[in-house]
C-alpha cells in the first residue's frame, strides 16, 4: 500500500511539473522571472541550427508569445499601405530636440521634425489587429482572429509597435489587452467570449503603449499610467465587469512643450504572493506603489525614473524593483506599509534590504538566477548583483559592437542569455566572473522577450516566430 501511495504521489508530482513546464501564461513566464531548469534546452542556434520550426508572422508586434494547452498565442498588427520602419539604437527623442535647438532650430520646429521622423500618428495609418494561434509542435497556424480594424486611438514611436502588450492566459481563455482599445477575451478555439472597450488617454509624446495585463484568481489586473488619468483596475476575468479601480496621482505634471509632464508608464503589474500576503506591485513615473487585492494602497517607494519600463518581480522571498534608466535598483522584503522610501545618502531601511543608486536599466527587465540578479542596459552592459546583499560582482560590456537591447534576458543551464535588437544572442556564463561563451545570430531585428516551454525556446523576430530546440 505504501509503495502504491508513493507511486501515486510521484506520478502526481511529475504530472504537475510537466504541466507547469508546458505553460508560459504571461509576459516573462509563470513567475515573471524567465528561468528554466530543463537541461535539454539548447545553448546554440542559428537560422539553420537547432530550429524545430519557424513561422512567418505578418505585420509587426513586440508582444511576447504565450503558451497553454499545446498552443502558442501572440498578437500582431498589419498596416494598410506603408508603415514607418522600426528603429534600432539608442538615440533618444529629447536628445534629438536638444541638438536641434542647439543648432538654432526653434523648439516648435524641432518637435515637428522629430514627429515627422520618429512618430506614427493615428491619422497616418489604418491598422488590422490580430491574435494568432499556432500549434506548439509544428508551428502551423491553427487560427487567427482580427479583433480590431481602423485608425489607432493613439500614436507610436517607431521603436515601439501597436501590439507591444503581451496577452495573458488562465488555460481556459486568452486575454488580449491593448491599452488604447480595451480587453478582448477568446477561448482556445478562437471564439470571442467577451470584450470591454476602454477609454483612450494620451501617452507621453505619443510614444505608444506596452504595459501587459496580469491575472490573480478571477481578477484581470490592468495598469494604465498616462498623461491625464492614471489608474489601476481589476476586471472579472469571466465577464469583463469592473471589480475595482484606483486612481494614481504620481509623476511630474509640469514643464514646457518638450517636457509635457511625465506621468506615463510602460510597466506590467506584478502579483507578489509572499509569506505574509498577496499584493499587486506597480512601478510608475517617480514612484512604485503596492496594493492589496481590493485596490487599497499598502506602501509606496520613491526613486523611480521618469520613463518606467522594466517590471517588478520576486526571487527567493525578496521583491526586485528596477526604477528605470538613470534611477535606482531596489530589493524589498515582505510586510511593508506606508512610505518606505530610502532616505538621502542611505541604501537601505526597515523594508528596503538594499538598493543601488544608479542600478536601474532603461528597457530590459532584470533576471534572477542562481543567487544573483543580472541587469542589462540598452547599450549592452551586463551587471551581476548578489541577490541578497546587492554586492556587485561585475559590470561588463557584452562586446564592443554588441548593439542595442530591448528584450529582457533569460537563464537556463548555468547561462544568461541576452538578445540584441539586431537578433544576436550573447550567451554568458552565470557566476561571479564575466565570460561570454558564444553568440547565436538570427540576422533579424528582435525586441520581444522569448518564452521557454519545456525544451523549447520560442523567440520572436520582426517577421517570424522560431521554435529553437535541440536536435
Amino acid at each position: 500500500m505504501k509503495i502504491v501511495t508513493k507511486s501515486l504521489l510521484s506520478f502526481t508530482f511529475l504530472a504537475t511539473a510537466s504541466a507547469a513546464e508546458s505553460s508560459w501564461p504571461q509576459f516573462r513566464g509563470p513567475d515573471s522571472n524567465p528561468v528554466s531548469t530543463n537541461q535539454r534546452l539548447t545553448d546554440h542556434w542559428s537560422k539553420t541550427e537547432n530550429i524545430e520550426w519557424s513561422t512567418p508572422i505578418p505585420g509587426r508586434g513586440w508582444s511576447s508569445p504565450i503558451v497553454t494547452g499545446g498552443k502558442v498565442f501572440l498578437t500582431t498588427v498589419t498596416t494598410d499601405g506603408k508603415s514607418k520602419v522600426p528603429q534600432t539604437g539608442t538615440e533618444y527623442s529629447n536628445e534629438f530636440i536638444a541638438e536641434m535647438i542647439k543648432k538654432g532650430v526653434s523648439e516648435k520646429e524641432a518637435i515637428e521634425r522629430l514627429t515627422e521622423r520618429d512618430m506614427e500618428m493615428p491619422n497616418e495609418v489604418s491598422l488590422h489587429y490580430f491574435l494568432y494561434c499556432l500549434d506548439l509542435n509544428t508551428g502551423a497556424t491553427l487560427w487567427k482572429k482580427e479583433f480590431f480594424v481602423g485608425h489607432p486611438p493613439g500614436g507610436r514611436h517607431r521603436k515601439n509597435s501597436f501590439a507591444s502588450e503581451t496577452p495573458v492566459t488562465d488555460g481556459k481563455l486568452v486575454y488580449v489587452y491593448i491599452t488604447h482599445l480595451g480587453v478582448f477575451a477568446f477561448d482556445l478555439k478562437g471564439k470571442q467570449v467577451w470584450k470591454v472597450a476602454m477609454d483612450s488617454y494620451p501617452v507621453y509624446f505619443d510614444f505608444g503603449t506596452g504595459a501587459s495585463a496580469s491575472l490573480q484568481g478571477n481578477q484581470l489586473l490592468i495598469l494604465n499610467d498616462n498623461q491625464t488619468d492614471q489608474f489601476i483596475t481589476a476586471l472579472d476575468k469571466r465577464t469583463g465587469k469592473q471589480l475595482w479601480r484606483t486612481g494614481r496621482d504620481i509623476g511630474k505634471r509640469t514643464g514646457g512643450p518638450v517636457e509635457q509632464g511625465r506621468r506615463s508608464g510602460w510597466t506590467t503589474p506584478f502579483v507578489w504572493t509572499n509569506k505574509l500576503r498577496t499584493e499587486v506591485v506597480t512601478i510608475g513615473p517617480g514612484t512604485a506603489i503596492s496594493y492589496d487585492l481590493e485596490g487599497k494602497e499598502l506602501w509606496r517607494l520613491s526613486g523611480m525614473g521618469i520613463i518606467p519600463i522594466p517590471s517588478p518581480f520576486s526571487y527567493e522571498g525578496l521583491l526586485y524593483i528596477d526604477g528605470g534608466r538613470a534611477s535606482a535598483l531596489f530589493a524589498v522584503k515582505p510586510g511593508a506599509m506606508g512610505d518606505i522610501s530610502v532616505a538621502k545618502d542611505e541604501m537601505s531601511n526597515q523594508y528596503v534590504v538594499w538598493s543601488e543608486a544608479r542600478g536601474g536599466t532603461y528597457l530590459p527587465t532584470p533576471v534572477a538566477y542562481q543567487g544573483a540578479l543580472y541587469t542589462l542596459t540598452e547599450t549592452g552592459i551586463l551587471s551581476r548583483f548578489d541577490a541578497k546583499t546587492g554586492k556587485v560582482s561585475y559590470r561588463s560590456r557584452l562586446a564592443a559592437d554588441a548593439g542595442t537591447f530591448t528584450s529582457s534576458p533569460w537563464a537556463h543551464n548555468g547561462k544568461i542569455f541576452c538578445l540584441s535588437e539586431e537578433g544576436k544572442t550573447f550567451v554568458v556564463n552565470a557566476g561571479g566572473t564575466f565570460e561570454v561563451l558564444q553568440t547565436n545570430q538570427l540576422d533579424e531585428m528582435a525586441q520581444a522577450t522569448p518564452a521557454i516551454v519545456g525544451d523549447r525556446l520560442l523567440l520572436r523576430t520582426e517577421t517570424r516566430l522560431y521554435s529553437i530546440r535541440k536536435h
